[in-house]
């Protein structure tokens, strides 16, 4: 990519290209701006039906359990790509998938409270429609290589079996790791959140 110069007085000095007169430099940017706030808005309409759909689905709990805490809880999405996260919400749904892996380096590096044990959550997919909501019933830290064959079959994911949580899941924590230029260690901690489907 180069730049065409136009000879400047004195035929020495590079000046700006003929086209870049004021008029159509104004005229550019006027456009982008224009492009930029609209993309803008598109955003924040996407984000806001969103929230509306999430805090649609929570009122309609509050209607049937009107005893719990107003404030809308966090909402989600598993995973990091769209046909895993729509398929563990639809695992959520219909009551297979009843525990989530998440190390304990990546509640760390995002200043992230732990799970607790009566903590709630509005399970969405990929885009943000809300499916579930979900009530922590026990959390646990355990090492990587000590993860037994009874929480992979309760998380539920692909054939349940333990050489297939590991094998995701390793993948999973490398994918995350290397945006850190940090490693997976087998020993690491994981910590491992039972949860119950309540809506």
């Amino acid at each position: 990519e180069h730049l065409v110069y136009t000879e400047g007085v004195g035929g020495s000095n590079p000046s700006l290209p003929t086209y870049l007169t004021p008029t159509f430099v104004g005229v550019f940017l006027l456009f982008e701006s224009y492009n930029y706030l609209k993309y803008y808005f598109y955003i924040m309409n996407i984000m806001n039906k969103k929230h509306n759909s999430v805090e649609r689905f929570w009122n309609e709990y509050l209607n049937v359990n009107p005893y719990n805490k107003k404030e809308t809880p966090q909402s989600f999405y598993f995973c990091d790509t769209k046909k895993d996260a729509d398929e563990c919400a639809e695992l959520v749904v219909k009551g297979i998938k009843q525990a989530t892996a998440t190390s304990l380096w990546w509640f760390k590096k995002n200043n992230v409270s732990l799970p607790r044990v009566g903590d709630k959550y509005i399970v969405t997919d990929w885009v943000g429609n809300p499916r579930a909501i979900i009530e922590t019933i026990k959390v646990q830290q355990v090492p990587f290589n000590k993860i037994t064959s009874e929480f992979a079959e309760i998380e539920g994911e692909g054939d349940k079996s333990l050489d297939y949580w590991r094998k995701v899941h390793e993948a999973y924590y490398k994918r995350e790791m290397a945006t850190y230029i940090e490693k997976f260690d087998k020993n690491m901690i994981i910590v491992c959140e039972y949860f119950k489907k309540i809506f």
